[in-house]
């Protein structure tokens, strides 16, 4: 029988193969983190800017812009219309980008970031910028094609390809109205926290059984392990396909609530993943709305559902098990022990109300850096000065706990951070809408039914995938676009209520 839709199932073919492609860039990229020996380093880098450029030459085909061109004239379903309109998206983006930019960008990258796990615990910063100008300079080539392509700015180029629609414009303004009440939320919670006592766990904590307590709490949040795995890395991350979700964490002989608390945060990230569309697997419709929403659900899980009194009261137990009887352990005082805010150095390990002033400090610094308003060697100066001014810490010559921190920047993602925060105000969001539709969610969280949070997930998140645009995904999901108050209101009820 002949098909109707020629063009656009040309489309379909050509991006399954490249799906199958991307399965194997995912799995080495996830290898490379955390099995590949140092020796592999270069070898590993040539590999992966060769399958970047393959990928690459594959997005431009010239007989992929006959396909959308004649797609756009055929009798398509709405979701086939959907996947269309992600496909012309991900087309456009890739004819920006010259495939020699393309295959260098991959490789300064790889070799920067491999460098990085030795300069970060030496607090080599100028070894450091040594690697990271090349890096720089790809980024910033990028930008500028991409600003061309699209019309926008150079930040928001690159910014697009990991929240589509979002500009510098409306994150000063989310940003902007941050600024202006955070501070003085930080005070009133710590001033009320002084007053509350909290019990310090006793370590040491074997590392081999922070692991089996990671795999309890990630069965009992319907992680599929017949899917998916955990293992370790410098950096925790979520990898590999839907079929493969890789998942890593790290441990610490003195602290294991840093590793539980990840653990779960990349719970939130797997399920997302496990649960995209199946029927559309392999098409751009079926990938992740964005890397906002994607951190909506990583937060949705540990902050939202983590921190909450009643998952806290589920899991003590457990916990108990795992280490042993000590005081620290009671339900009341883990909770107090999460939710603990106290300005830091760490992004990963800040509690939820300083966590913005981190991303605001990276955005205040990646935009003009991109932009060309500042320079690779003005980054430390200016994290310590905003250090100061948003969280009271001094980072002079940390540069292990400062700028050298994150892998982000090494890697060459830049417009990534604003995500993190948009992420947790997308999931207090969710969260309130989960509440106006289950009046209850809160008792039955508290006897270990979890199934309401996952199910709302599974049907307004999940299995939407990039069927909407984001907007349209947060109005179908929750009733409006992000709205920021709901974020404020969740930090205002658990740090202050």
């Amino acid at each position: 029988m002949q098909s109707h839709t020629p063009g656009y199932d040309a489309l379909t073919q050509a991006f399954t193969r490249l799906h199958k492609l991307q399965h194997l860039q995912a799995i080495v990229s996830w290898d490379q983190a955390a099995n590949m020996p140092p020796a592999g380093a270069q070898a590993r880098a040539e590999a992966m800017a060769e399958m970047a450029t393959l990928l690459h030459r594959l997005r431009t085909d010239a007989t992929m812009a006959d396909a959308l061109a004649r797609a756009e004239q055929e009798p398509l379903t709405d979701p086939q219309r959907a996947n269309l309109r992600e496909m012309h998206r991900e087309w456009r983006q890739s004819n920006a980008l010259p495939e020699e930019l393309v295959e260098r960008s991959q490789l300064v990258s790889a070799r920067c970031e491999h460098a990085w796990r030795s300069q970060r615990p030496a607090n080599d910063w100028a070894g450091f910028v040594d690697n990271f100008r090349p890096v720089l300079a790809a980024a910033r080539e990028e930008a500028q094609a991409l600003s061309q392509q699209f019309g926008v700015s150079r930040y928001d180029a690159l910014m697009d390809r990991f929240e589509p629609g979002t500009t510098s414009a409306r994150l000063d303004e989310v940003f902007g109205a941050v600024r202006q009440w955070l501070p003085g939320l930080v005070q009133r919670v710590l001033d009320k926290q002084s007053r509350e006592p909290v019990r310090a766990p006793q370590g040491p904590f074997a590392q081999e059984a922070q692991r089996q307590l990671c795999d309890r709490v990630m069965r009992a949040l319907g992680f599929d392990f017949e899917a998916g795995r955990l293992d370790v890395s410098t950096h925790p991350f979520c990898g590999g396909v839907p079929e493969d979700v890789r998942l890593t964490t790290r441990f610490r002989d003195d602290e294991f609530l840093g590793s539980l608390m990840g653990t779960i945060h990349e719970t939130g990230h797997g399920r997302y993943e496990q649960n995209r569309p199946r029927e559309l697997l392999g098409q751009p419709a079926s990938q992740a709305r964005s890397a906002a929403i994607h951190e909506s659900q990583s937060l949705s899980f540990e902050m939202q559902l983590g921190c909450h009194p009643g998952f806290m009261a589920q899991i003590a137990p457990w916990i108990e098990q795992a280490f042993g009887p000590q005081p620290a352990f009671a339900p009341d005082n883990l909770v107090r022990l999460i939710t603990r805010v106290k300005p830091g150095f760490i992004r990963v390990d800040a509690d939820e109300v300083t966590y913005p002033a981190h991303i605001i400090l990276r955005y205040e610094i990646e935009r003009p850096l991109i932009e060309g308003d500042i320079e690779a060697e003005d980054i430390p100066a200016l994290w310590d000065a905003k250090m100061h001014e948003l969280l009271g810490v001094d980072t002079r010559g940390n540069f292990k706990d400062g700028p050298l921190q994150d892998v982000h920047w090494p890697l060459g993602m830049f417009g990534y951070f604003p995500c993190y925060s948009l992420g947790a105000m997308y999931a207090a969001q969710w969260f309130a809408a989960m509440r106006r539709a289950m009046p209850d969610l809160d008792e039955r969280i508290a006897h270990g039914d979890y199934a309401p949070v996952f199910d709302w997930l599974r049907e307004h998140i999940w299995l939407q995938a990039s069927r909407w645009t984001t907007d349209e995904l947060a109005r179908r999901a929750s009733g409006e676009a992000l709205d920021p108050a709901h974020f404020k209101s969740h930090l205002e009820a658990r740090y202050l209520g």
